[in-house]
């Protein structure tokens, strides 16, 4: 392994590679034709909010003279996302929430402290002449004079509210402020590309990358990812603006706008570290990489697909030590926990596990195999594709190309003498049906199964064709799962849902308690979450289930038994994380909640 450390990153560099979000491709402000009509007027027509809160917040404003958007805010009558598009197309300027994955700290600080306090305005991006400010009033022409006769740059205003604004201020200056995103922080060895001599030639790649922007910006992107704890990054092409957005605790959060004209070296370069064909634009291409990052090795899988505007890239982040594969560390209640281990124990049979895609069914299962291995027990996984590898498992990659699927590797694991199979996903009926065999010839079979719940499993697997009496002998148990974000502590508070919402999902505790929630603030992106924790719930195949499914007794008629034994369901296992305000009571009904 040779080590091909990118070149440190400068701040001239970077910055003129991005566009502030919010603006066109030459750093001009977004140009939105203003509506007819005062704000009020407006939010009423469109139902956001009632007169009777209009003539509060209006009251409001006379008392204190604020703006009315920053009245019904305080009042909590409406939320930022919801005023900004009024108030952008009434003053024709881009409207921003700020946080300060968007700041520039070198921009920062153009202004001084006293100047930017004075004025309430936030400086948020150079881009070449250019600076970008925020303010509450962006038609103050007597403000964008001053800034432009102080700086010598030319000045284009953003829209922020007032309070957002006053709120960075008193952070942004102080001596250790750091926005992670500043590629300023970058050294030599934040980041390194690790390349292996027989595939790529290093001297060629050295050469193509010295002293390369486009490096460092990729360089940054990755970083960032890591520190960030994002679980993939998504490059896209647009019209005017390139895209960068992480996944965070499963939502995207938009971080970057670089420029449209560095799109294709930016998509160059993460193809050269992927060993990927440069020249090939046409098809879908897929590879991965390693980089060592602020000291710790990260795998990287890229995959490119062709879109209409270019090539769009989505890079997944797999960071080993961010990961525990510990079925006591998953947040699985107890209860839950002793019936998942009581069903791993089993000497045989067939375990599901089913969720959509990104609800931990392969953490789950990881965790799973790391409980039940050992040096006396042969353990074989075949995975599409193998994001971990665990000691003492040997595991199995699918490559359609070469004529290993799921079904040809499954019956070659079986002539491999196995104790336990794990199967990384049933997608088929040829899979099913390899999977049931292997589970009633004496071999404990693992595998995950895309249902909305753990009764779903039971028919999805006979409508693949299995027989109801195979699949009755077969089955030890299903466990169905999700992740729910968990509320930040930053910015936690208290609140009173309505009766009718906790009617809706079947709330049978104290409904004049209180529960909690997250207003938004800069360390979650404005979303109130921060970290993931798993619900789970379990369906363990004791004799009656199993005479259900051999008579083919249909869904409602298992949801039924179900409901009579009192298992753990997803949504009360949501329901006792908002009691122990962990989650919120809308999170949970986002997640858990469907018919």
């Amino acid at each position: 392994m040779t080590l091909v450390a990118a070149p440190k990153i400068e701040e001239e560099q970077l910055l003129p590679l991005i566009v502030p979000l919010g603006t066109e491709n030459d750093g001009a402000p977004l140009k939105r034709a203003p509506l007819r009509g005062p704000l009020g007027q407006q939010l009423l027509s469109a139902n956001l909010i009632a007169s009777d809160e209009l003539e509060a917040a209006l009251s409001l404003q006379a008392e204190n003279g604020k703006k009315l958007g920053e009245a019904l805010l305080e009042l909590g009558f409406a939320n930022e996302e919801q005023l900004l598009p009024f108030i952008e197309t009434q003053l024709g300027v881009p409207g921003v929430r700020l946080r300060e994955g968007m700041l520039d700290p070198i921009a920062v600080r153009i202004l001084p402290r006293g100047l930017a306090q004075s004025l309430t305005v936030l400086a948020l991006f150079r881009v070449k002449k250019t600076l970008i400010v925020a303010t509450d009033d962006p038609l103050d022409l007597d403000m964008i004079d001053r800034i432009e006769r102080f700086t010598g740059l030319n000045v284009r205003t953003v829209f922020a509210f007032k309070a957002a604004i006053d709120r960075m201020l008193r952070r942004v200056y102080d001596e250790d402020f750091r926005v992670d995103a500043v590629t300023a922080d970058l050294d030599d060895a934040d980041v390194e590309l690790q390349l292996e001599t027989s595939d790529v030639d290093v001297a060629s790649v050295h050469d193509l990358v010295e002293g390369s922007p486009v490096v460092n910006l990729i360089n940054y992107l990755i970083l960032q990812a890591i520190r960030k704890n994002a679980s993939d990054i998504h490059i896209e092409p647009s019209r005017n603006f390139a895209s960068v957005r992480f996944r965070i605790d499963g939502q995207l959060v938009e971080m970057l706008r670089p420029r449209r004209d560095i799109y294709p070296a930016m998509v160059s370069r993460i193809k050269v570290m992927a060993k990927l064909d440069i020249a090939e634009q046409r098809i879908p291409q897929d590879g991965r990489c390693q980089v060592v990052a602020d000291g710790k090795q990260v795998d990287l899988r890229i995959s490119t697909l062709p879109t209409v505007l270019g090539e769009k890239i989505v890079i997944r982040v797999l960071d080993k030590q961010r990961l525990t594969f510990n079925l006591d560390k998953l947040g699985i209640s107890s209860e839950t926990l002793t019936m998942v281990k009581a069903l791993l124990a089993k000497p045989h049979g067939l375990l599901l596990v089913t969720g959509p895609t990104g609800s931990g069914k392969t953490t789950t299962l990881y965790s799973a195999l790391e409980l039940i291995k050992s040096v006396q027990r042969n353990i074989i996984t075949v995975e599409d594709p193998v994001e971990y590898q665990i000691e003492l498992v040997n595991q199995v990659q699918v490559d359609s190309a070469r004529g290993v699927s799921f079904p040809t590797a499954l019956r070659s694991i079986l002539r491999q003498d196995p104790d336990v199979i794990m199967v990384g996903e049933i997608r088929d009926a040829e899979t099913a049906q390899v999977a049931v065999q292997a589970a009633l010839t004496g071999h404990l079979v693992l595998s995950t199964l895309h249902t909305n719940d753990s009764v779903s499993a039971i028919t999805r697997m006979m409508d693949m064709g299995i027989e109801s009496y195979k699949l009755a002998a077969a089955l030890v148990g299903v466990v169905a799962q999700r992740l729910v974000r968990t509320i930040c502590p930053h910015c936690r508070t208290s609140y009173y849902p309505s009766e009718e919402y906790l009617s809706a999902l079947h709330y049978q505790g104290d409904r004049r308690r209180s529960f909690s929630k997250g207003e938004g603030c800069r360390e979650c992106f404005d979303s109130g979450f921060q970290g993931r924790i798993g619900i789970y719930e379990v369906l363990p195949a004791n004799a009656d289930l199993r005479r259900l499914i051999a008579q083919e007794a249909g869904l409602e008629t298992i949801m039924e038994y179900v409901k009579e034994q009192n298992y753990p369901t997803l949504l009360r296992c949501g329901l006792e994380l908002a009691e122990r305000e962990e989650s919120s009571l809308e999170e949970i009904g986002r997640v858990a909640f469907f018919e």
